[in-house]
């Protein structure tokens, strides 16, 4: 197979190794009912004016199942760390005292737990729909080089083979992913 099939197909499997990524990050962001320093990831705490991200402001830890502790670097940040959680849409309610913040997770409701797991099928549903396309860039691409005669006919057909195979792989792997975090979610 010519070397540009080949430099499409190794671009292909890159982004979808990205998007497969970019999904395990976003899913790791969503609550559970049990404690996880990742649901914090995308809280921005102002800091003298500027958005930082908590875990560059402060300690975070996880002493126990259902609670989320964090110790900031300056204890003037205390009343924006619990600010930048209340306002971040997550549903919890941060507690203070003079030297840190305590993030208790509460339980899940029943209904609480379905709306979770329809988020995360739409998150998987979105991450395929960037796979296909990704697969549908790469074999336009293919399609130009055959046309223009940069590779032959045989060779484009099997880059194309190769890519569906890439593109069928990573859509199971987003419903794994999306499997694996529904029963997460679901467990009680």
């Amino acid at each position: 197979m010519g070397t540009i099939a080949d430099d499409i197909l190794d671009d292909l499997h890159g982004r979808i190794l990205k998007t497969l990524d970019q999904l395990r990050t976003e899913l790791a962001a969503v609550r559970t009912g049990r404690a996880s320093l990742h649901l914090l990831d995308n809280v921005r705490v102002d800091y003298y004016g500027t958005p930082t991200p908590l875990n560059q402001v402060a300690t975070l830890s996880v002493p126990e199942a259902r609670l989320i502790v964090v110790k900031p670097w300056e204890k003037s940040m205390i009343p924006p760390i619990e600010k930048a959680i209340r306002d971040g849409n997550l549903g919890l309610n941060p507690m203070s005292d003079k030297d840190l913040v305590r993030v208790p997770i509460p339980a899940l409701t029943e209904e609480r737990r379905k709306e979770i797991v329809k988020q995360v099928k739409h998150k998987g549903e979105e991450h395929k729909i960037a796979v296909r396309n990704v697969r549908r860039e790469a074999k336009e691409l293919i399609e130009v080089a055959e046309k223009d005669g940069d590779i032959s006919g045989d060779d484009a057909e099997k880059a194309l083979e190769k890519m569906q195979k890439e593109t069928d792989e990573g859509v199971k792997k987003i419903d794994e992913i999306v499997a694996a975090k529904e029963k997460d979610v679901l467990q009680v």
